[in-house]
């Protein structure tokens, strides 16, 4: 394996890219996760990487950054043919990876957090707390941020702050090539404003990005070039001024899609769940609202404005201080995900990794987890029905996998994501609540979701949705309520529900008078 090295000059002249992978092929029992890709990043360059959840995004960063090993094909860094045995062998030449699931350890500081595992020491071996200390705050400085200090312990830190805490370790490990997986997504729009400018400082200095997303307007914001996957072969590279949103789509699912929001007007029924005055402090201060059938009520509001823990509070995972539910008119007391569950309501959360599936578990076992009575005979599990039940979810809803005996976590975000809403519709409920049901997966797996999500208001499900994506909001919803610190801050119709005025009354604006306050 080659030592990493300053860069060469090619025969012509020109300086070779910063990465070069060629002809890379991967292979996993019954599945060519990679045919033939290639892919380069120059030195300041910001490489969008783009494709559908399961496209081979995830395969390739790791043969990149040295968690696989590639079957066939080569990788070179500043022209010289590198092998990868470990991320170790990728770190030592220059490559550092940034997952969407930060590696931090919450209890130490930020510049413990930095060092770990290349620390400066004294003679004998010691710590050198000094210069440990003095090395995080010549980083910061060079990166002009101000907001932090050496000593802050990490977990204290904001989503947004750990990520540069990320960056900054890499950096001290002379990161030349950082690969960036997708990490806007739980950021605020604040966090987002300060990353792009990161991104652009470290451009600035030659650093190359390889930088995945499903949002195309970060791509258009910040990348140079945009390299298309599609089924684990290499679609197409374009230089984004030369290349649009509509393009990029149709090359990343091999077909135009007509709408990302194909909502359709159905008949909206008695209300499924009412909600009076409902408690929960901090942040669920006296919430009304109503959701009927056939509807689609979407919940907007900046991150911390309280939507998420309303909706645990509906579902019973933090039960209400005081106020009153109703389920098709009844009062009912909800203090337990399961008594929510036995009136109808099923909650699709935000997190679905953490919260929405059992990772390492399969496909099968996986679908029947929010009905299990439906398979088990005598305390028991039918596995035979149980596996039936899965079977019937994949075909419905378009499951890309092997087989139910698949586990789960070796799965696409997206195809994840639609387990985890086969799995609570499987219990047949009335109410359904989608807490960001399309964060981090592709434009095409956004579009089947949404299209299920007509297909079930028309079938009279009742959709509590949350969502931070405007546009989702405005184009899914028959309703839209905003919430603000904890309080329904007003409620627009369809018709009245424009991006000026809901972004209005999300922050607390003037414009927020358009719609009815709440």
């Amino acid at each position: 394996m080659s030592d990493a090295g300053s860069a060469v000059v090619q025969e012509d002249g020109a300086t070779p890219p910063l990465l070069a992978v060629s002809g890379i092929e991967k292979f996993f029992p019954g599945v060519r996760a990679l045919s033939n890709v290639s892919f380069e990043v120059a030195p300041g360059e910001v490489h969008a990487l783009l494709g559908e959840n399961g496209a081979g995004k995830s395969t390739l960063i790791k043969i990149i950054s040295g968690v696989y090993q590639p079957d066939a094909g080569t990788i070179n860094v500043d022209g010289q043919p590198f092998r990868f045995l470990s991320p170790d062998d990728a770190r030592r030449a220059g490559i550092a990876t940034i997952y969407q699931e930060l590696l931090l350890f919450r209890d130490l500081s930020v510049a413990e957090n930095v060092f770990m595992g290349h620390a400066p020491r004294r003679r004998g071996g010691w710590l050198d707390w000094k210069a440990m200390a003095a090395r995080t705050e010549a980083l910061l400085a060079s990166l002009e941020i101000t907001d932090l200090t050496p000593g802050r312990i990490v977990g204290s830190l904001s989503v947004g702050n750990r990520q540069r805490v990320e960056i900054l370790r890499a950096l001290s490990q002379d990161a030349r090539l950082l690969i960036m997986d997708e990490p806007t997504a739980a950021l605020t729009e604040y966090d987002v404003t300060r990353l792009f400018d990161l991104v652009r400082r470290l451009k600035s200095r030659g650093v190359g990005i390889i930088y995945i997303s499903h949002r195309m307007d970060e791509i258009f914001q910040l990348a140079d070039r945009v390299t298309v996957l599609r089924d684990g072969a290499h679609v197409g590279t374009r230089k984004v001024a030369e290349t649009s949103s509509a393009e990029l789509v149709q090359m990343m699912v091999g077909r135009q899609i007509e709408s990302l929001f194909p909502k359709v007007d159905v008949p909206i029924g008695a209300p499924v769940l009412e909600v009076r005055d409902l408690v929960r402090r901090p942040l669920t201060k006296g919430i009304s609202l109503t959701v009927r059938a056939g509807e689609i009520v979407g919940l907007a509001g900046l991150v911390g404005s309280g939507r998420s823990e309303l909706a645990q509070t509906i579902f019973g995972a933090t039960p209400a201080e005081s106020g009153q539910i109703l389920i098709s008119g009844r009062s009912v007391e909800i203090r337990s995900p399961a008594a929510a569950r036995a009136l109808g309501i099923a909650y699709v959360p935000e997190d679905r990794a953490m919260q929405g599936l059992v990772r390492p578990m399969t496909v099968r076992e996986n679908f029947s987890l929010a009905s299990l009575g439906r398979v088990a005979r005598f305390g028991f599990i039918d596995s035979a029905a149980e596996a039936r039940m899965a079977e019937a979810g994949v075909n419905r809803f378009r499951v890309r996998t092997g087989s139910v005996e698949q586990v789960v976590g070796r799965l696409s975000g997206g195809n994840q994501q639609k387990i985890v809403l086969g799995k609570w519709l499987a219990n047949e409920p009335k109410l359904l609540i989608l807490d960001e049901p399309t964060r981090g997966i592709d434009v095409g797996a956004k579009a089947e979701i949404h299209r299920l999500m007509c297909q079930l208001a028309a079938q009279g499900l009742a959709i509590l949705m949350i969502s931070s994506e405007l546009p989702e909001v405005l184009g899914m919803s028959d309703r839209v309520l905003v919430m603000r610190e904890g309080r329904l801050a007003a409620e627009f119709a369809r018709a009245d529900a424009t991006p000026e005025a809901v972004g209005a009354a999300m922050m607390g604006s003037q414009g927020a008078d358009a719609g009815r306050a709440a």
